[in-house]
């Protein structure tokens, strides 16, 4: 065994430890609404979280872990290992074009004034949202066919290999061309498009507002407005900024299979490990967010100190109650 696979057993059973109470924390305190954020920054958060946490469920969970640690389980059953194959591109795809659609949102906030009145609603947070979930469904719908059995144990499939056509068929490979760009070739290009665009229309709007204030006020006093725009992009950036150093290797690795059309079957243990530590890293991206809105949202912090005092405070009075 690799000393990479050691790695995996030890570093996914981590990623599901933190990955499913931090995404539940953040999914808990965030759709309270007493974060001072907008409705519909709050509902792309919500499911961002949410998405993370079925990404740590379905990929870490029951792909990754169970086959680490239960070989045989019914989950090794070809019908069920390929609906949970499904289920981890449905909730990886979701994950990742949240952060996009995010991202976007952001920018039309900070960069298109007329267009934000309209866009940045709960609303359209939500049509946005749902049809972004139901795209993704019928896009993933043919990979439960990518996979098929190992091997038969009295007439029952067990276990999910690649079909041999995917990797020589046209039609299969176009799939996988296309389900290689739409996820996570184009949205890393489309989240460091919008940062860059973003950050030059800070920048821009900022030496105009100087401007002026310095010719109505004669000094540079504190902005309130500009204030509130700088916590919204440290959140913007801190997010995708994440998002784009975790993903960093697996999209190289993308790219090396898909320019090369090297099988990753055939890989050697050097690309080998550096395939699995991209696996890992993508994996470890559903758990930063939480902590992201712990350091940059001092409305969060507070939510999340008073929620874990809670269980204290109560018992406290409970006593003190008795008592009197």
């Amino acid at each position: 065994m690799l000393p990479i696979e050691y790695a995996q057993r030890i570093c996914y059973m981590i990623i599901a430890v933190i990955g499913v109470p931090v995404n539940l924390v953040a999914i808990v305190i965030l759709s309270r609404g007493k974060c001072g954020l907008s409705n519909c920054t709050t509902r792309y958060l919500v499911a961002m979280a949410a998405a993370d946490l079925l990404v740590v469920i379905t990929e870490v969970i029951l792909w990754r872990i169970s086959w680490y640690y239960f070989t045989g389980s019914f989950l090794d059953i070809t019908p069920v290992c390929s609906v949970t194959f499904f289920l981890t591109r449905v909730s990886t795809d979701c994950s990742v074009w949240f952060t996009v659609i995010f991202t976007f949102d952001r920018f039309v906030a900070v960069c298109c004034q007329k267009l934000k009145t309209k866009y940045c609603t709960g609303r359209t947070a939500a049509v946005v949202l749902a049809t972004s979930c139901i795209l993704h469904c019928s896009k993933d719908v043919p990979h439960y066919f990518t996979l098929g059995p190992a091997e038969l144990v009295d007439n029952v499939p067990w276990e999910c290999i690649p079909i041999p056509a995917y990797y020589t068929e046209p039609g299969w490979m176009g799939f996988n061309w296309f389900d290689t760009v739409l996820t996570p070739l184009l949205p890393f290009a489309v989240i460091l498009l919008l940062n860059a665009m973003t950050v030059r229309h800070i920048l821009v709007a900022s030496r105009v507002r100087k401007g002026v204030r310095s010719e109505s006020k004669g000094e540079n006093g504190s902005d309130p407005e500009m204030e509130s725009r700088r916590k919204s992009v440290i959140l913007l950036f801190t997010i995708s900024g994440s998002f784009i150093l975790l993903w960093l290797i697996y999209v190289i690795d993308s790219l090396y299979y898909s320019i090369t059309g090297t099988y990753p079957g055939d890989y050697n243990d050097s690309l080998y490990t550096f395939q699995q530590i991209g696996y890992i890293l993508q994996n470890f991206s559903c758990c930063t967010n939480t902590f992201i809105y712990g350091v940059t949202q001092s409305k969060f912090r507070e939510q999340l100190k008073s929620a874990m005092t809670y269980p204290v405070t109560s018992i406290i009075q409970l006593f003190n109650g008795q008592n009197n």
